[in-house]
C-alpha cells in the first residue's frame, strides 16, 4: 500500500496529493535505481561517498525545469566533490535529446518514469499526474540527508542557494 499524504503543496495553484514517504533531514537515504539516457540503471550507490545534491523536476521540457537543470549543470563544476544527479519522469530518450540540446554534461540525469522508485521512496510522487513535485534533497558522504526542499508551488524555483551552501558545508 502507497502512503499519501496532503503535502500542503500546489501545481498551478490547486492542492496535490503526494505519494510515498516524506524523506526529512536525517535519514538515511534510501537507494533507488532510475534510468540514465542510454537505458542503463543508475542508483544512489553509484556515486559512491560523494555528496549528492538530487535535483527534482517533473518534466525537463517545461521552463522552470529546463532553467533548474541548466542552473545545476553549471553549478556542478564548481562544487568538486559533489554530484548533482537531476531526476524526472521523462523518458530516458527525451532526457538524452534534452541533454544534448542544452549541453549537459556535468551532472547525471536519471529517469524514474520506469519504476517510480526515487519519487516514491522519497514521497515526490504526485498522485494522478506520475509526475515528480519539485525539490532538492542534499545527500552526505555517508548517504544521510541534511538538507530537502519540497518546493510549496510545483511551478517555480527551489533555493539553489541554500542547497549548494549546505552542500558545500559536507565537502
Amino acid at each position: 500500500m502507497v502512503k499519501e499524504r496532503n503535502s500542503g503543496i500546489t501545481f498551478a495553484g490547486d492542492q496535490v496529493t503526494l505519494l510515498g514517504e516524506e524523506i526529512k533531514v536525517g535519514d538515511k537515504a534510501p537507494n533507488f535505481v532510475g534510468l540514465k539516457p542510454d537505458m542503463t540503471e543508475y542508483s544512489l550507490a553509484d556515486a559512491g561517498d560523494k555528496v549528492k545534491i538530487i535535483s527534482v523536476v517533473p518534466s525537463m521540457d517545461t521552463p522552470v525545469c529546463e532553467l533548474q537543470t541548466i542552473n545545476f549543470n553549471e553549478m556542478a563544476s564548481k562544487l568538486d566533490g559533489v554530484q548533482i544527479i537531476t531526476i524526472s519522469v521523462d523518458l530516458p530518450f527525451a532526457q538524452q535529446r534534452f541533454c544534448g540540446a542544452k549541453g549537459i554534461d556535468d551532472i547525471v540525469t536519471i529517469s524514474d518514469h520506469r519504476d517510480l522508485d526515487f519519487g516514491l521512496k522519497y514521497g515526490f510522487v504526485i498522485k494522478g499526474l506520475r509526475l515528480l513535485a519539485r525539490g532538492i534533497v542534499v545527500v552526505d558522504k555517508d548517504n544521510i540527508v541534511r538538507y530537502v526542499e519540497y518546493v510549496p508551488e510545483v511551478t517555480t524555483h527551489p533555493d539553489y542557494e541554500m542547497a549548494v551552501a549546505e552542500a558545500k558545508k559536507l565537502i
